[in-house]
């Protein structure tokens, strides 16, 4: 999940900055330990052991990145006055970018021998937004819930944090080179120390009310956001600026001891829930600025002998090159031998140890040290070329992706071929849509803005079918409701209805407070966007026809508390129930579709793999309803209410096909394409002339 830190300035060796004098700016064994500890917390995090705050390694490296870059930059404007950008940059260049471009360039092989094509087309794009250091941004864009991601995740998802600190890179030293140079023009003095510290302070004040403000409003977006980070590269760089010299040995001790309390609290009591990055990063992050500073001033102490003994400073030492194959490792063994229990993902992080010691001593050692690549020029155009090889990397995987061929619209029967032939279409040789296009097979409401995003509060006049028609239907629900949009468009322009679409993501029509597992809050967007949909359904739309839905899976929250599965599904028909109770006082006909099967695999994915043998991705019918149910309890309390049960529709002799009529059935997740969605149309307007709901 994160990245070592650059360790060249805390490594001593030929190539390493110019020798330091006095107590600030030592070489520092504990900074090695500390970077140990942090790379552990990492790595048994994402094996899976009981550490559920061990992602707080991240801020550890942040932090340590913050300080070991702030103070080498430091000493050498107070010792010649200025800082050469060129030379730090090439730094940065030779330590960083060969193991990357190695690791990546792994990657780009390895996905194309052990994933489907669906999941190599996402890898390419993953890849080249790592080389080029852009990778958080595209995350965020995407909305990835790092905590939800497990191992069908991007290989190189953790490369987010190397691009924050890439990042950090980047702009840090032009900003304490500028505030600098404004001293020394003001004031006419070479001692600057005090105007960086104002600056280091001011902008992690301003970023750290941006986290806040961020993580409160959009968690999922905030965890990869530079500038909601960048208060935590501020923290270490405060320390290095801030002269620590007057603790006594027992203060230090007891400092010491404090922030690796913090630290080890954090790693063991934080979860997928905290809030973060923000407030609770402040733990972690203090607690290691904690330790810089004890470090700093009484370096003899117990606590940070035992961080410097030869095995913590062999470990933090290889960090950066265990860090950059340890997730790939997960990854990849999960592709290969199906989800990974917490030994044999600690299996696959202890095996990521080789590759990461050869890529230490073989790649990252020889480039630091060459002497051909000591001067700015070479060491750039060395970074130049590393990462055009692992963008190469990343477009060749692209190109050397197969596709199936595609039937045209007509030519693919879906859901009615489900009653024909056998229960699982076996085989097949062109299907629609394309498996890499399903996961973007999306309903027209939602492209055209007409779904509720989770920062939303209302659906804007989104009006299909016949606008003035005197008969108006309504669609009412999370995205579990809007994948039905297709077939009752059809429907709407067949029977010449007003269909309005009011839908929201991860927002169902039971009347309860959720948890949300990507925003990591509760989901107040909700409350109000459902509360305001229903007054308007009520006094503005009129309904004739309520069609409603979501999915069954939320977490209720009683007050602060999160509810189990079994309570949360029990207050959700109750919460349903009161829906269903409001809609049917407005006098429309309602009804309620009960949940889709989930199926337990990444359907596009297995049928871009396995397009012959497609009865390795249909699903158990057992398997695909082995949630709570809730939509048909909840209509069976409401007079008037429908149930529609569409599990005709989607399985047959107690199997769930992956693909129907030459159709793929799924996108993502949960989710049905929209194309096969379409196909549905027939079998809804059968079904609701059955259940006496046409208008």
């Amino acid at each position: 999940m994160t990245t070592a830190p650059d360790a060249a300035a805390s490594t001593s060796g030929p190539n390493s900055p110019a020798p330091e004098t006095g107590a600030a700016r030592r070489f520092r064994p504990d900074i090695e330990g500390l970077r140990a500890v942090a790379i552990l917390a990492v790595l048994l995090y994402h094996a899976g052991l009981p550490l559920t705050g061990g992602y707080v390694g991240v801020d550890v490296f942040f932090v340590l990145s913050g300080f070991l870059m702030t103070r080498l930059i430091l000493d050498e404007i107070e010792r010649t006055g200025t800082l050469s950008i060129g030379r730090f940059y090439a730094r940065r260049a030779r330590r960083l970018l060969p193991a990357v471009a190695v690791v990546l360039a792994a990657v780009a092989l390895l996905s194309w021998v052990l994933l489907s094509p669906v999941d190599r087309d996402s890898v390419a794009t993953d890849l080249v937004a790592s080389a080029l250091y852009a990778i958080n941004w595209w995350l965020s864009g995407q909305a990835v819930d790092y905590f939800a991601a497990g191992l069908q995740a991007s290989p190189v998802q953790h490369f987010w944090s190397l691009a924050v600190e890439e990042q950090f890179y980047l702009v840090w030293p032009l900003l304490l080179l500028g505030a600098a140079w404004l001293v020394k023009r003001v004031t006419g003095t070479g001692a600057p120390r005090r105007a960086l510290l104002a600056v280091v302070l001011g902008t992690g004040a301003v970023s750290l009310v941006y986290s806040l403000f961020g993580t409160l409003t959009a968690a999922d977006t905030a965890y990869f956001d530079t500038f909601g980070r960048g208060w935590e590269f501020a923290v270490g760089g405060a320390v290095a600026l801030v002269p620590i010299t007057r603790l006594t040995p027992r203060a230090a001790t007891l400092l010491a001891l404090a922030g690796l309390a913090a630290i080890g609290w954090s790693v063991v009591s934080f979860d997928e829930t905290t809030l973060f990055p923000t407030p609770w990063a402040l733990l972690p992050v203090l607690g290691t600025a904690a330790v810089i500073a004890a470090g700093t001033a009484v370096p003899s102490v117990r606590p940070l002998q035992l961080l410097a003994v030869p095995v913590m400073r062999h470990v933090g030492r290889i960090s950066y090159s265990w860090y950059l194959w340890h997730w790939p490792a997960l990854v990849f063994a999960a592709a290969v031998f199906g989800e990974l229990s917490a030994t044999e993902g600690l299996v696959a992080v202890a095996a990521a140890y080789v590759p990461a010691v050869a890529t230490y001593h073989l790649v990252e050692q020889p480039f630091r040290r060459s002497a051909a690549f000591q001067r700015p020029r070479p060491a750039l155009t060395l970074g130049a070329a590393c990462t055009a090889i692992a963008v190469t990397a990343g477009l060749v995987l692209s190109l050397t992706i197969p596709s199936l061929p595609t039937k045209a619209p007509n030519e693919a029967a879906g859901a009615p071929a489900l009653g024909h032939g056998e229960a699982v279409q076996r085989s097949v040789d062109a299907v629609r849509p394309e498996p890499r296009q399903a996961p973007q097979d999306w309903p027209r409401n939602y492209d055209d803005g007409c779904h509720a995003d989770q920062p939303e509060t209302t659906s804007p006049a989104c009006v299909y079918g016949d606008p003035e028609s005197d008969r108006t239907v309504v669609l009412f629900g999370d995205s579990h409701a809007m994948q039905y949009f297709p077939a009752l468009e059809r429907l709407a322009k067949d029977r010449g209805w007003r269909l309005v679409s009011l839908t929201k993501s991860g927002c169902p029509p039971p009347q309860v407070n959720l948890f949300n597992d990507a925003l990591r809050r509760y989901y107040t967007e909700c409350d109000t966007w459902r509360a305001d949909m229903l007054r308007r359904i009520k006094e503005k739309e009129q309904p004739d026809l309520v069609l409603t839905g979501g999915r069954d899976t939320y977490t209720v929250m009683d007050d602060q508390r999160r509810l189990d599965p079994a309570d949360s599904a029990e207050a959700l028909r109750d919460g349903y129930t009161e829906t269903l109770t409001e809609l049917r006082s407005t006098g429309a006909r309602v009804v309620t579709i009960k949940d889709n099967p989930h199926p337990d695999k990444d359907v596009p994915s297995c049928v871009s793999r396995a397009p012959q043998q497609l009865d390795e991705c249909a699903i158990s019918q057992d398997t695909a309803f082995a949630y709570p149910q809730v939509a048909d309890h909840a209509a069976d309390r409401v007079e008037g209410a429908r149930l529609l049960d569409a599990t005709p529709a989607f399985c047959r002799d107690g199997t769930c096909p992956a693909v129907i009529g030459d159709v793929v059935v799924y996108g993502v997740t949960t989710h049905l394409t929209a194309t096969y969605a379409r196909t549905l149309a027939p079998w809804l307007d059968e079904q609701l002339s059955s259940l006496n709901a046409l208008v």
